[in-house]
């Protein structure tokens, strides 16, 4: 049979994308299709659940694509199948089939505890769920989650962006127990605790317990511990939906889940089941992967074909709280007889394990918690022979060395739709020559887009030079437009995109342009067109908070501050009741103000004397240094003097990405010069200049680029630096990156700046003095401004309320926002010494 009417029960990814299968082998529409859903929205991206919490949208969601021929009847929940008459009921209707295609999903697993039906307690499933999680979660402070897996996390992250404390409980020894091993689940834990979130791991929950007004309290743990929580998620496994199938008498799981064959069809010829409620064989799977192939398989079928159930691809790689963490292939080393190595680096927080065959020739499966960088070559590689040595895989560095060139033909690059390096290959030698073509022909990458790294690495292994568009809306990469704006002398989004670009913009063009402009002196950020392009921070000039408030850095040049200042500064957090913290940068972070604040107590440190320190625009923030000779015995140099004038000299730069620096006295290196963009260490006779480092989650020593250097010298050197730098980085290089992808590197840049090769040092000179002389402390322009004050406002229609959500306890003296709070020590783990080592 390949034509009739088929009825799909279910519109979630899984149905959705029977549905798009379908139609793309049925282009005639042979088959007619009714799809009946039970949610009154229609299908969305239930791996990206959490982002509605950070503010996607539905449109942003939605996977839905309609067709003709296709009906989807949203809110119209199944009854009952009646396998005799081919027929489907629901409350209003029959709807009669050829072949039905069971959807159903799973729903949530709720424990037998005591007070689990209490008003606040919720399962983490669908929009509806989220929503009204976000409704109850007002007014709130604590909250807390029951399960610590994928979903448990997700549904953690989500009260902490709710404003929640917020605890995780689990019955497991350790976080993601189905995911990762024991030692990748502590320092996952070591992650997730830093954020806040207390784990109590190892242990049940017993019972749930209700407040004064009925509504859930707190939790009782089997240890006697008791949680407070004002709000509790559900996430503690999943239940295939086989209710409908069950009743209609079919064959279904020793475990749930209705039985499918490799077909997956159900002991109903006409029947298919796809999804998590499908088992294969009798195994269930929790993941969108293996529902898609069942998808596929099933609308192979229905136009002649003979495709099977490949197997399960149980890889994941998510980003949870912020952490990267992924699994693949024999993650837990259960296979007789095979090798285990691993890497472990308290420093920068990052483990990793690949488990080996026993004669350590192919690969099985692994976890990487940290740095999940080389999981697309890994996971591509399962079942075969490693493309490096491992422990180079494993090192932060090793993902470089990873390349996709190594892969053989067979290897899957996309688990999600069955996407080989021979695929990709194959469309690659029929014309594909960016990413975005790769993925409109083989469909790689458009599910979970763990891929897309892989794509890009198979395009230049197969020697196709790929597009520098910067998005849709430019054709041109970053430089490009910079020599555009500053050639033709553009001074807006609006001409600029109506002469070389096309639409409207976007979020990545946008913030770019605006970039550009400011680097160029194109007058205030907040005035005019200009606003409009502005990210978050910049449009307040302040940082947002993870609990909607924002931070306020005003600047210290080289940290050196006078009693009278200092004291402004602490009556103004006295004042405004706000959390202040000494940063790394020799400043003083102030914490907690709401944005109605923020003109109020810019103005009290404007008259001060204090200026904008751009801790929130990707321009330069500090120039740290040590004491220098003024007071250290070992000082060779005046450190001091040369981070303050540096600072002033490049305060307000505007450039692609944010500029950090340092000056140190002698060579014991206190201000750590060499792990900022541009660090300065002084000699007997002079400076040495370092450039290209940078600190933060890939760490790199700044290279050592020109030595005893007069102070004239060095800051012609750096202005040089600066200028080439804001003029030809791509969007969001810092200056390492930026270094390392010149060709030539080092040695290009040396010519450039030293040797004037380019015929370039003069107008970068010129270019730097128009800025020294241009510039004007943008928070003091703004409190002589009334327009520019105006967007200060919490509400708009009540710019004197303050935000309600925005609430704050006491900790250590200081006050610090609700669902903010560190870890208590008692949750805080110990350090260890981890090495690499490889043991059987």
């Amino acid at each position: 049979m390949t034509g009739g009417s088929v009825v799909v029960i279910g519109n979630g990814m899984v149905g959705q994308r029977f549905v798009d299968a379908l139609r793309s082998r049925d282009p005639q529409g042979r088959w007619r299709v009714t799809v009946l859903a039970e949610e009154t929205r229609p299908a969305y991206d239930r791996v990206r659940l959490s982002a509605y919490f950070d503010g996607a949208s539905d449109d942003e969601l939605n996977l839905h694509t309609p067709y003709d021929g296709v009906e989807l009847r949203l809110g119209e929940p199944v009854s009952g199948v009646d396998r005799a008459r081919r027929v489907v009921t629901t409350a209003t209707g029959e709807y009669p089939y050829d072949v039905l295609v069971l959807a159903t999903g799973s729903s949530a697993f709720v424990p037998p505890v005591d007070g689990a039906g209490l008003p606040g307690v919720f399962v983490y499933r669908t929009l509806d769920d989220l929503a009204a999680i976000r409704e109850h979660a007002q007014g709130r402070r604590t909250g807390a989650v029951i399960g610590g897996g994928l979903l448990g996390l997700e549904a953690a992250n989500a009260l902490r962006l709710l404003g929640l404390t917020t605890s995780v409980v689990e019955f497991a020894p350790r976080l993601m127990p189905v995911q990762v091993d024991t030692a990748g689940g502590a320092m996952l834990r070591r992650y997730v605790e830093e954020l806040g979130v207390a784990c109590h791991l190892g242990v049940a929950t017993t019972g749930l317990r209700p407040g004064p007004d009925g509504t859930v309290a707190a939790l009782e743990l089997a240890d006697g511990t008791r949680l407070d929580a004002d709000l509790v998620v559900v996430a503690a496994g999943i239940r295939p939906r086989d209710e409908l199938a069950r009743s209609a008498g079919l064959d279904v799981g020793p475990r749930g889940g209705v039985l499918v064959d490799d077909a997956c069809r159900t002991s109903d010829d006409r029947i298919y089941a796809v999804g998590e409620c499908a088992a294969v064989e009798g195994t269930c799977y929790g993941l969108v992967a293996p529902g898609y192939a069942m998808a596929e398989v099933v609308a192979d079928r229905l136009v002649g074909g003979a495709a099977t159930f490949p197997g399960a691809d149980t890889a994941t790689k998510l980003k949870l709280l912020g952490v990267d963490v992924a699994s693949f292939g024999d993650a837990h080393g259960t296979t007789p007889g095979c090798l285990d190595v691993t890497y472990t680096d308290p420093a920068t927080r990052v483990y990793a394990r690949l488990v080996l065959s026993d004669d350590a020739t192919t690969l099985l499966g692994g976890v990487l918690v940290g740095d999940a960088s080389a999981y697309p070559t890994l996971r591509a590689s399962v079942g075969g022979s490693l493309p490096d040595a491992p422990l180079a895989l494993l090192a932060p560095a090793g993902a470089a060395g990873a390349t996709a060139g190594a892969l053989p033909a067979s290897a899957q690059v996309c688990s999600c739709n069955a996407v080989t390096r021979a695929d990709i290959d194959t469309a690659i030698g029929d014309g594909c020559a960016d990413v975005a073509a790769l993925k409109a022909c083989t469909r790689a990458g458009t599910s979970c887009g763990s891929c897309v790294p892989m794509l890009k690495q198979l395009l230049d292994a197969a020697g196709v030079t790929q597009s520098r568009a910067l998005c849709e809306h430019f054709d041109t990469s970053r430089q490009e437009l910079f020599d555009i704006v500053r050639v033709r002398g553009i001074r807006t989004f609006s001409r600029l995109i109506a002469e070389h670009g096309r639409g409207r913009g976007c979020d990545i063009c946008k913030p770019v342009v605006a970039s550009i402009l400011a680097s160029l002196g194109n007058g205030h950020i907040l005035d005019g067109e200009q606003a409009s392009l502005q990210d978050t921070n910049d449009h307040f000039l302040a940082n947002l908070q993870r609990d909607g408030s924002y931070s306020v850095v005003p600047r210290i040049p080289g940290g050196e501050i006078t009693p009278e200042k200092l004291i402004v500064i602490g009556e103004v957090a006295r004042d405004f009741q706000l959390y202040t913290k000494i940063t790394g940068g020799q400043r003083i972070d102030l914490f907690g103000a709401r944005v109605e604040q923020l003109p109020q107590i810019w103005r009290r440190l404007v008259d001060a004397g204090f200026e904008s320190g751009h801790a929130y625009g990707k321009a330069l923030r500090t120039v740290k240094s040590c004491v220098g000779s003024t007071w250290c015995r070992y000082g060779v140099q005046d450190s001091v003097g040369l981070a303050i004038a540096l600072e002033l000299r490049y305060r307000g730069l505007r450039g692609p990405h944010k500029i950090k620096s340092a000056v140190s006295g002698c060579a014991r290196e206190c201000a750590e010069a060499r792990s900022k963009d541009f660090g300065v260490i002084a000699t007997e006779t002079g400076w040495n200049l370092y450039v290209g480092g940078n600190g933060g989650f890939r760490p790199r020593h700044a290279d050592l680029f020109a030595t005893d250097l007069s102070t004239e010298a060095l800051i012609t050197l750096i202005d040089r630096f600066l200028m080439y730098y804001v003029r030809t980085a791509d969007r969001l290089q810092r200056t390492a990156a930026w270094i390392e992808a010149l060709d030539g590197g080092l040695d290009h840049l040396r010519s450039v700046i030293v040797d004037d090769s380019l015929g370039l040092c003069a107008e970068l000179d010129a270019a730097m003095a128009r800025h020294v002389q241009s510039y004007s402390d943008e928070w003091r322009d703004v409190l002589t401004d009334p327009d520019r004050l105006r967007r200060f406002t919490s509400f708009v229609n009540a710019p004197d309320v303050p935000d309600p959500s925005i609430t704050f306890v006491t900790e250590r003296g200081q006050p610090v926002p609700v669902g903010g709070r560190p870890p208590s020590p008692e949750h805080r783990q110990p350090v260890t010494l981890g090495l690499p080592e490889v043991r059987r």
